[in-house]
């Protein structure tokens, strides 16, 4: 596939997601669009506890494609700026803008109008002033080097075709000693290649994640260290038989090439304080 094909799906796909949940529905990571609240996806369901479901509007959990909770499992720390790549309906952001404080500021960055109209309505319900939505793509952050804290992620880095410009992105905006602390989908080993070819199963989250060492190679690359994967969920072919099935797959012939490799993990690494930023290369990576 194109990387233009994957980004025009994923674009429309999460599109109709945010569509949903203003008609009263919920987005979930391989939902169909007919999916109502009670889907019960097993990579997206009951990531958030009760208590950070107060802080935010209904709306922005229902919006959540996420495959982790990076706010629960980042450090934040009062004044601090931080970027969501990603930001969907605006959850992630919303709650590490209570985490900074008003001393601080959270970014959140998505390429899909109807995402980003939904998280700004968010933003006004919650009540929240330390919060920017910026329209762009993960591969071209609309940023200056050197100018954020900590970028957090749930579950979007897996949806880029170009993941290593994701990370290059990532590494320059960061300032020196930045931290990346990502939610992700990862493989323990090579998925099946009619897996990885379904457009709508790299929206579902699953056919576009990294092998776990290919992850580890491409932060190194990008310049990051202190690299750390952390899995969070472990899932078996039961947990993806309805997404599976839906896509025309056998699942029983499919089961034991895919149960219990794909997992979600959160994923940590550093800028280095003695890093700097490349100059910058032209109009399509600098703003």
């Amino acid at each position: 596939m194109s990387t233009v094909s994957i980004k025009a799906v994923v674009k429309e796909k999460y599109g109709q997601a945010a569509l949903r949940v203003k008609e009263g529905g919920s987005a979930c990571c391989g939902a169909s669009p007919a999916a109502s609240s009670g889907c019960g996806d097993p990579i997206t369901s009951n990531l958030y506890d009760v208590a950070q479901a107060k802080e935010i509007p209904e709306a922005a959990l229902l919006a959540s494609l996420g495959c982790g909770n990076p706010t629960a499992l980042a450090k934040l720390n009062a004044g601090e700026v931080v970027l969501d790549l990603g930001s969907g309906g605006g959850i992630d952001v919303l709650l590490s803008a209570r985490r900074v404080g008003p001393t601080g500021k959270a970014y959140g960055l998505d390429m899909t109008d109807e995402m980003l109209a939904l998280a700004n309505e968010n933003k006004c319900k919650a009540g929240v002033e330390n919060v920017e939505f910026l329209k762009g793509e993960i591969e071209h952050i609309p940023l200056p080097d050197n100018s954020i804290d900590v970028i957090i992620s749930n579950c979007t880095i897996n949806l880029s075709a170009d993941k290593d410009r994701v990370l290059r992105e990532a590494f320059r905006v960061l300032k020196p000693g930045g931290r990346l602390a990502v939610s992700d989908v990862v493989t323990g080993g090579e998925m099946p290649a009619e897996v990885r070819q379904s457009v709508l199963l790299w929206v579902g989250c699953v056919a576009g994640a990294l092998e776990e060492i290919e992850y580890r190679n491409k932060l190194a690359a990008a310049g990051f260290e202190r690299i750390e994967l952390e899995p969070t969920r472990v899932y078996r072919v039961e947990d993806a038989r309805e997404i599976l099935a839906r896509q025309g797959f056998d699942v029983d012939a499919l089961a034991p090439l895919v149960d219990g490799k794909f997992m979600s993990a959160f994923v940590r690494a550093v800028k280095p304080n003695n890093a700097v930023a490349e100059a910058c290369c032209g109009p399509t990576c600098c703003n």
